[in-house]
């Protein structure tokens, strides 16, 4: 709940706004009370025949708060859907801010794609299924309660005792017992995610060597748990439905029974024992999805917690490099620099170097010895264990696994330079001599371009960007030789007056390369 205080108190009028929604909800749920209440008190009135004008009122009655629940429940969903979306909106901005400052390590891509989306999703349902609902029923029961006492006070007693069973106890229970369960369904929906990515990921793989029978079996065990989890859910919440049913019909019975005693004593108008009989059926239909607002109170509260605990993750680097602007002379330079990643032994030390303009220099090593988080460092995506790295103009990085958007080519270029005309884009792509329709859809992570195109688009980013620095991460890895060749001919023309550095196992590109670092 701090968290949604917090965001409470950062939305413009966030507070007024949850008071509006509430109030609007208690006017909605006690007008389908009261309609309930004068409909039994006319259809009572009008079984003895009175004058038409005896009743012009209670029929007036009737319209008014058959139109009014109405009303009220439209502007309740609209109020508190907006500051719902208003909160979700902020959370996600929050969590996006964090996820674009530093660099998440260890978290597997589903799980974090679940926090991102259907998690933050949950600060939502917090307001609109669970906080307006209790809190406008609270309203309701003490208000039905202290109108029905006006006419008897038993009979209120026994409504209040059901009310406080059906809108409190039996949710209470229902969401103690499916705890454990409620709690477990939100990780068990991103470890469900993990296993979906992986497969959409490496089903090819997996079918070469007849390994995709083991990982169905685990993409049904994830399904299975998460279906047990929901299924205990379900029976808890109808085992407490039933409890809530149970206590409606005692409220009815009790109110049938004090108001019998009161109309043969003469303290009750015979016509309001319809009032007394049918009022409760009316309020206890406002407890229909306590018991599931309560479930969601767990769930939500475990999805906010994981929100939360990438919100609150460690700062690991500083995200993308400030923008800066160009500079006459671009250069990388670093300096006794130690690099790893944080909380793990330094995987190199004592780096010193400086590239200058026009300058290629391959940088070398087994794999493991730290060649990609010295990239890493250098772009500032994890800082360094000791050193500085000094950089004079814009950097740009070609990954050996480009990340290609599903969306078109031109959208793609452009996550280089979103400020990017479609001139640029075309120029770019012309530059980096990818033949393609700007236009065009690439598919799902780019499966309608081949590796080389895909490659070639990663390097138009960097055109269009208009990239002083350029690190290149095995440009050559996974492209047959004449790709290779071709593309590494573009690169060093576009690097020809920018300093270069190239992360390579690849012999041929080490000898393009003016010099070479050792690691390892």
């Amino acid at each position: 709940m701090d968290l949604v205080a917090r965001l409470l108190r950062a939305a413009p009028g966030g507070w007024a706004r949850i008071a509006l929604a509430v109030l609007l909800a208690a006017c909605a749920s006690f007008s389908s009370v009261a309609l309930m209440g004068v409909s039994a008190w006319l259809l009572s009135r009008a079984a003895e025949h009175p004058p038409v004008m005896y009743l012009t009122a209670a029929a007036v009655l009737v319209r008014a708060f058959g139109i009014s629940r109405g009303v009220f429940r439209y502007l309740e969903r609209l109020v508190g859907h907006d500051i719902g979306l208003r909160l979700q909106s902020a959370l996600r901005l929050d969590t996006y801010s964090t996820l674009a400052r530093t660099t998440l390590l260890g978290r597997r891509r589903g799980d974090l794609l679940t926090r991102v989306v259907a998690d933050v999703d949950a600060v939502l349902d917090l307001v609109v299924r669970v906080l307006l609902p209790f809190l406008s029923g609270l309203f309701v029961i003490l208000a039905t309660t202290v109108v029905i006492g006006v006419f008897s006070w038993p009979a209120a007693f026994a409504l209040l005792l059901s009310a406080v069973l059906a809108g409190g106890v039996a949710p209470w229970l229902a969401a103690r017992l499916s705890a454990r369960a409620d709690a477990a369904s939100v990780p068990a929906r991103g470890e469900l995610a993990n296993v979906v990515h992986e497969l959409a990921r490496t089903a090819p793989d997996l079918v070469a060597y007849e390994a995709d029978g083991a990982a169905l079996d685990r993409l049904a065990e994830a399904d299975a748990k998460l279906a047990a989890i929901d299924a205990r859910a379900a029976w808890t919440r109808g085992l407490a439905t039933a409890v809530q049913a149970l206590a409606a019909g005692v409220a009815v019975v009790a109110g049938l029974w004090f108001g019998t005693q009161a109309v043969r004593a003469g303290t009750l108008d015979h016509t309001m024992l319809a009032v007394l009989t049918l009022v409760p059926l009316a309020l206890h239909e406002v407890f229909n999805d306590f018991t599931k607002a309560a479930q969601t109170w767990t769930r939500a509260r475990v999805a906010l917690d994981r929100v939360r605990e990438v919100l609150s993750t460690n700062a690991v680097g500083s995200g993308d490099l400030p923008a800066s602007d160009p500079v006459a002379v671009p250069r990388l330079a670093v300096r006794d620099l130690t690099i790893g990643w944080p909380g793990a032994a330094p995987l190199a030390s004592g780096l010193d170097f400086t590239v200058g303009p026009g300058e290629r220099v391959a940088l070398v090593g087994p794999s493991g010895v730290g060649k990609t988080t010295l990239a890493a460092t250098v772009l500032g995506l994890i800082p360094p264990v000791a050193g500085r790295v000094e950089v004079e103009g814009r950097v740009g990085y070609l990954a050996q696994d480009t990340h290609v958007f599903s969306t078109t080519v031109s959208e793609n270029v452009r996550i280089g330079n979103r400020a990017a005309t479609e001139d640029d884009v075309a120029d770019a792509l012309a530059q980096v001599r990818l033949d393609v329709d700007p236009g065009r859809l690439v598919g799902e992570l780019g499966t309608a371009l081949s590796g080389g195109e895909q490659r070639r688009l990663g390097l138009s980013r960097l055109v269009v960007g208009d990239a002083q620095v350029l690190v290149l991460d095995e440009p050559s890895e996974h492209l047959d030789p004449g790709t290779a060749d071709a593309l590494l001919d573009d690169v060093w023309a576009q690097a020809s007056d920018k300093p270069l550095l190239v992360i390579t196992h690849d012999p041929g590109v080490v000898s393009r390369c003016d010099r070479v670092v050792q690691l390892g």
